[in-house]
């Protein structure tokens, strides 16, 4: 039997989808507007361009970009020649951009004007890359100097050459933040990918009737896989866009008569607090999304009562899932405050003891996982796949309780990860940069609630006997060696930082010391999660 016949990968995903709905719209960013048709004939032809540069199955291709159509068609033509996408967070910095592209192996990187530069100078840091290819973005530029044009690759005469690929082969690598300094890159398959679009699809209502708003950045699996991916599975509409501020959001929803949703409670908390939203026309809107942390339920009540048409549901997962792993659905949001729901529809989920025994109801455990979701493991690490895998079981790196009825809270982040703004930090990391300070005896990083970040950054610092340092020495030196969205909000200088009988740091107790260090917003603050 021929492949063909029963072959499903994520360009097949889309072909399917314009041969049900050709005419229907699948894509308007800015000015551009393409239809399933034309948005797949695109795909074929920039693969065909993208294959004459040299791209072929296997290679990695590095996106270093915002928002754009560009960077939807860029997604499907990779996948339509067995290219794996390597998605990077455009907050970081160069000597950051550079380690992913070096660990990845990527020989291209495709970017748009307004991060050229910042493209460039990771580039030069002792990285594969030899080739960049030019994105357009939601506002018409002109092409990069000297990099390979989009609308040029996609003006390619001729058909993509025929792939042998299958829905095993690997699709992208996508880069988290652990607990140690350096990124690990998942790597995911087109069936997990599309297995995981499969859930969000039955356990997150995705139809081909809504018409959806993709404002947080495509680089992360969130937006990119949860929402976009589906969208296009089911032959939904879809507005991109580049800016999740309210003063771009809202007129969208309205302009577009936006049905659905999906952002982090800091940037619904921004539009609450915008004095465009009673201006704005936003009776469209009927499903709202939100995760990377949990929503407060005064701005649960708050949303209900300005958006009453609007459902909500919640959805917790990791990158290493695809991401997707529970949902709390619309009708327990405030039945079940904080809770992350229970296991969508492809995923089995415990949480377990150190000896993998399920804990007793409102017991604390590590949340566990086993899927089609799962990734492969991470890339050219065998010691933390095998780790991650212990037990036969993927180990999430969260702590939380589960209920009678199978309802999980998390209640704290074995990883030591924080979340801020919906970004992953790895505490770890900061620590390291701020350890490069010769003043500095000991650090902790960790993470506090924030109203408008959720969670924050704070470093408490032990300084060296004799040495002479302050808060601003301590966020000039991280902002010169960390992305923005992971310098502190506040350094706290301390004599000794709290340690058990072992010698164990105690982070718990730091984050209820300083839980209230931002019970008052500074003036001026927004939420700007996604543009840097």
């Amino acid at each position: 039997m021929d492949p063909l016949i029963r072959r499903q990968t994520l360009a097949d995903l889309l072909h399917r989808s314009a041969a049900r709905h050709p005419a229907k719209t699948a894509v308007i960013c800015g000015a551009t507007r393409w239809t399933y048709a034309e948005l797949d004939a695109l795909c074929k032809r920039l693969a065909a361009g993208l294959a004459g540069r040299g791209i072929t199955k296997g290679d990695r291709v590095a996106v270093l970009a915002r928002n754009s159509h560009a960077f939807a068609a860029l997604r499907f033509s990779l996948a339509r020649l067995g290219a794996v996408l390597v998605p990077v967070n455009f907050m970081l910095k160069a000597e950051e951009v550079a380690y992913i592209l070096r660990h990845a192996g990527a020989r291209w990187l495709a970017t748009d004007s307004s991060l050229a530069a910042l493209a460039r100078a990771a580039a030069a840091l002792d990285t594969a890359v030899r080739d960049f290819v030019w994105l357009p973005s939601e506002d018409a530029t002109e092409a990069e100097p000297g990099m390979s044009s989009f609308h040029a690759l996609a003006d390619t005469a001729g058909a993509p050459p025929e792939v042998d690929l299958a829905g095993s082969d690997l699709a992208q690598i996508v880069y988290t933040s652990g607990t140690e300094s350096s990124p690990k890159g998942a790597m995911l398959t087109h069936d997990a990918v599309i297995s995981q679009y499969v859930s969000c699809i039955v356990d997150a209502a995705i139809t081909g009737d809504d018409l959806m708003l993709h404002a947080l950045p495509l680089y992360h699996c969130a937006q990119l896989d949860v929402f976009l991916g589906p969208s296009i599975y089911v032959g939904a509409s879809n507005v991109i866009t580049a800016k999740p501020v309210p003063e771009n959001l809202l007129p969208l929803i309205e302009r577009h008569r936006i049905t659905s949703f999906f952002a982090p409670p800091t940037v619904w908390i921004a539009l609450l607090r915008s004095p465009l939203f009673e201006q704005c026309d936003l009776s469209s809107l009927t499903k709202g999304y939100y995760g990377a942390s949990i929503m407060p339920v005064q701005i649960q009540q708050e949303l209900s009562r300005r958006l009453p048409a609007v459902r909500l549901w919640n959805l917790y997962g990791q990158t290493e899932i695809a991401p997707l792993a529970t949902m709390l659905a619309p009708e327990d949001q405030l039945r079940k405050p904080g809770s992350c729901g229970r296991a969508v529809l492809n995923v089995e989920t415990r949480v377990v003891d150190d000896a993998m025994r399920d804990v007793a109801p409102g017991e604390v455990g590590e949340v566990v996982h086993r899927s089609p979701h799962v990734m492969l493991g991470y890339l050219n690490d065998p010691e933390r796949t095998a780790a991650a895998f212990e037990g036969g079981w993927f180990h999430s790196g969260d702590l939380a309780t589960m209920d009678e009825e199978g309802y999980i809270t998390i209640v704290d982040r074995k990883k030591d990860m924080i979340k801020t703004g919906g970004e992953n930090v790895a505490s770890r990391e900061v620590e390291e940069a701020i350890y490069r300070l010769p003043q500095v005896s000991e650090v902790a990083v960790v993470g506090v609630p924030h109203p408008y970040w959720v969670e924050a950054v704070v470093a408490i610092v032990v300084a060296k006997p004799g040495q002479a340092l302050d808060e601003a020495t301590v966020l000039a030196h991280c902002a010169l060696h960390l992305a923005g969205f992971k310098t502190p909000k506040k350094v706290v200088f301390a004599e000794t930082l709290p340690k058990n009988p072992s010698g164990k740091l105690l982070k718990r107790s730091l984050r209820r010391d300083h839980e209230g260090a931002f019970a008052d917003p500074p003036e001026g603050a927004h939420a700007t999660t996604a543009t840097g």
